[in-house]
């Protein structure tokens, strides 16, 4: 029997079997999203749900980011774990604001040495796809920070997913390092790429019209960049340097808009540190030379994304103030996501030459019934970015160029993007701070 396949077969176990070696007091960690295995973390759960678990353990903590799907480990039921959100999906939000998790501040470039610096990793928990004849398995859809956890794990657990696409560009684990494994056949999770209505529509032209051929790429996921991957497809010879490999981009490099041939680095490659979306997503990494998953210490590097001429960071908002001030993470004190990388691609594009930075999003919330654009964030609210780096502002009314302005030239700029039924309170409010005459 080949060599791998038996080393292979001496550590394959269920997940059950598994959960049973978590032991009290570790620090454990999982990467993003897809990387996230449902089945060990499910047996992990059920097994902490057991009264008595919490006789026989201190707190475990589990460190991830972004979980897609429901997860057993997040029942309000479970004892003795704590959750840890570096940036959260819809359960590790509910834990937060269920008194049940807790936050880790920071922005996801700084992930990989935060945990190399001030974090110990007593285990390391992934899905993964199935192994080569090499004995190496692939991360698939996540380098992230992979290979710090990796390198620190002291024990390293994998799901086995044949459905995980293999991504020769990215992070691979040999069995040699594998401490256990289990397998679990199941589809990922997929996000239908969003249909954008006729604000999103707006917005995506407004963007698209400020993109000259052979501009580099980051956008994130949702109406508004679809919208704007809809109205680049007769542009020339574009890139891809993102945080996240979206449907849009896929579209966009089928269709020939991608070349990445302008781009000074990665000289025609597509890079991503993470990639989530749809079926068509996954299919186009698998085995896919042209695609490069690297560390997001690395990808989402301002340094890195400055050396690209051109480069266009596209992001949301769920509200802005006059001063420009960008809050994307919390709705008041409740918690909603984190800082994510908002800030390094708004930073690295401001420093690029040519680059520019759109902030994005509808001028209204709540059905019509509350405007994004506000004289001062919610109080609790958190800044994800700057007064200072942000650049541009776009709504279905337009778009405000911020960077360069006063806060007087700033706010008459927003407010004329704002949803006009809030312009005269926005007015108004200025007015009464002292900012407008």
């Amino acid at each position: 029997m080949d060599r791998h396949k038996s080393l292979y077969l001496q550590k394959q176990m269920t997940a059950q079997e598994i959960a049973e070696q978590v032991q009290p007091g570790w620090n454990c960690f999982t990467d993003i999203a897809a990387a996230v295995p449902v089945a060990i973390m499910d047996a992990i759960g059920e097994r902490a749900s057991d009264p008595a678990w919490m006789s026989r353990t201190s707190e475990v903590r589990w460190n991830a980011m972004l979980d897609l799907e429901p997860l057993k480990v997040l029942d309000r039921s479970v004892n003795g774990i704590l959750p840890v959100t570096w940036f959260s999906g819809a359960g590790l939000r509910k834990a937060v604001n269920e008194s049940r998790g807790d936050v880790m501040p920071c922005y996801y470039r700084d992930v990989p040495g935060l945990i190399r610096e001030h974090q110990r990793v007593e285990a390391v928990f992934a899905c993964v796809s199935p192994m080569d004849k090499h004995g190496f398995f692939s991360t698939g859809c996540s380098a992230s920070y992979s290979e710090v956890i990796l390198e620190k794990a002291e024990k390293i657990y994998l799901e086995v997913n044949d459905r995980m696409p293999r991504a020769p560009g990215g992070p691979q684990i040999h069995i040699s390092q594998v401490t256990a494994l289990c397998e679990n056949s199941r589809a990922l999770p997929v996000l239908p790429a969003a249909k954008p209505d006729e604000v999103s529509t707006a917005i995506g032209n407004y963007i698209a019209e400020e993109i000259p051929d052979g501009a580099v790429l980051q956008l994130g996921i949702g109406s508004v960049p679809e919208a704007v991957g809809n109205a680049l497809t007769g542009k020339k010879d574009l890139g891809i340097h993102t945080e996240l490999l979206t449907d849009s981009m896929v579209r966009l490099i089928e269709c020939g808009a991608v070349t990445n041939e302008r781009k000074p680095i990665h000289r025609g490659k597509t890079v991503a540190t993470l990639a989530f979306g749809s079926q068509r997503i996954y299919d186009y990494i698998d085995d896919n030379p042209s695609v490069l998953m690297l560390p997001v210490d690395y990808v989402n590097n301002p340094e890195v994304i400055s050396k690209m001429p051109d480069f266009i960071s596209v992001n949301a908002a769920l509200e802005v103030d006059f001063f420009g001030q960008v809050c994307a993470e919390s709705m008041g004190i409740r918690h909603i996501s984190g800082s994510g990388g908002q800030a390094d691609y708004v930073r690295g594009a401001v420093l690029s030459p040519g680059g520019k930075s759109f902030i994005a999003f509808p001028s209204t919330a709540k059905n019509g019934t509350v405007s994004r654009i506000v004289s001062t964030l919610s109080t609790g609210a958190l800044v994800t970015t700057s007064k200072n780096d942000v650049d541009y502002i776009v709504t279905e009314y337009g778009i405000a160029r911020l960077r360069g302005k006063t806060l007087r030239e700033r706010t008459q700029a927003l407010i004329a993007v704002a949803h006009p039924k809030f312009r005269e309170q926005l007015t108004f409010d200025a007015k009464a701070r002292g900012i407008l005459l």
